[in-house]
């Protein structure tokens, strides 16, 4: 597809998608809970997600930006082999993510940590497990450094994207009043630093019933929406994406790694990791730092263990667990590109 096509068809998608943040803003003011229900009161307690995440002054998300970010995503030219890139481990059929327990990198190498989704990944202010970046932009070049992933020089990463016209073109769309040469480290990383913003995921359950509709969850999500507040999850699990983007000491079945101990030396540091995001919970399996649970059921039966020293009854296992399905929204609707 030629750029100006991309960029037109990235304008309207783009433009859709603040539309429908619109649209739900305004279904926010006109929905109102239908008379005081026996679970009105959790409602101020929860937000609901937006269709956009706040976007960085320096980094505006603009179409052209968001189409060399795309391509990059895809691109598996970006790592030493030549045949991994950011989705092989952020699937976009599997959550995002990859659904193994510890993630596969440059020649079969197998890592320390499972692979944390990136959907809604916008609306975090810690990146990675052990929070070594705090935003997507520090984060997006790691991976492709990284010998266990992608094992490619940013160096000569570039030099393979300026071996194509077709990304001397986009990066020249998407950076127009670059100086020299646009195809630069710190323009690869705002370009997957704004697709990745358009990763999210609205809707779920749990925002329509936030807006007013009340058949929007189940009884027995509701009674679990309960539970999670009254068990005290929302201490830790908060905001529009479920994760105050801090770091708790937990430590996991199977599990010896040292979290955020690693980064930053802190006693207190050691085995802590950053909370991970709630939201699309139940199809980003398995869970933890290290993969270990597969089961949602299995997870919850720990965290209440290790975090709360409770052990909970099947029935409100369960009732948390229907919960945690509430919280499952709209996939983005991204189009996986043509590669050169």
């Amino acid at each position: 597809m030629p750029v100006g096509s991309q960029s037109s068809s990235l304008r309207l998608a783009f433009f859709g998608v603040l539309s429908c943040s619109i649209v739900l803003a305004a279904s926010m003011l006109a929905a109102q809970p239908s008379g005081e229900g026996e679970y009105d009161e959790y409602r101020d307690l929860f937000e609901i997600l937006p269709s956009v995440p706040p976007i960085p002054a320096d980094n505006s998300m603009t179409p052209e930006k968001i189409v060399l970010g795309n391509k990059l995503f895809f691109e598996p030219r970006i790592s030493a082999s030549g045949i991994i890139s950011c989705a092989t481990c952020h699937n976009p059929a599997l959550g995002w993510t990859d659904r193994i327990s510890l993630a596969v990198g440059h020649a079969g190498q197998v890592g320390e940590r499972n692979t944390p989704t990136v959907l809604n990944s916008g609306f975090f202010e810690a990146q990675f497990w052990d929070g070594r970046a705090a935003t997507l932009e520090e984060q997006a070049l790691g991976p492709i450094e990284a010998d266990i992933e992608m094992a490619m020089p940013l160096r000569e990463a570039l030099d393979r994207i300026r071996g194509f016209d077709i990304y001397q073109d986009l990066f020249e769309a998407a950076f127009p009043d670059e100086d020299g040469d646009p195809i630069t480290e710190e323009n690869v990383a705002r370009s997957l630093a704004a697709f990745q913003r358009t990763l999210n995921t609205p809707n779920a359950p749990l925002d329509r019933w936030l807006a007013g509709d009340e058949a929007a969850m189940t009884e027995q999500q509701k009674r679990g929406m309960r539970s999670f507040v009254e068990r005290g999850c929302l201490s830790c699990h908060s905001g529009p994406a479920l994760t105050d983007s801090m770091f708790h000491q937990i430590q996991v079945p199977g599990s010896t790694d040292e979290g955020r101990y690693l980064v930053t030396g802190e006693e207190w540091d050691r085995h802590a990791f950053k909370t991970p995001t709630l939201r699309n919970v139940a199809l980003t399996y398995p869970y933890f730092n290290n993969g270990s649970v597969y089961e949602l059921s299995h997870a919850i039966e720990i965290m209440a263990e290790e975090m709360l020293g409770l052990e909970l009854e099947e029935d409100e296992v369960a009732d948390l667990e229907a919960f945690m399905h509430a919280l499952t929204g709209d996939m983005p609707d991204v189009r996986i590109p043509s590669l050169p």
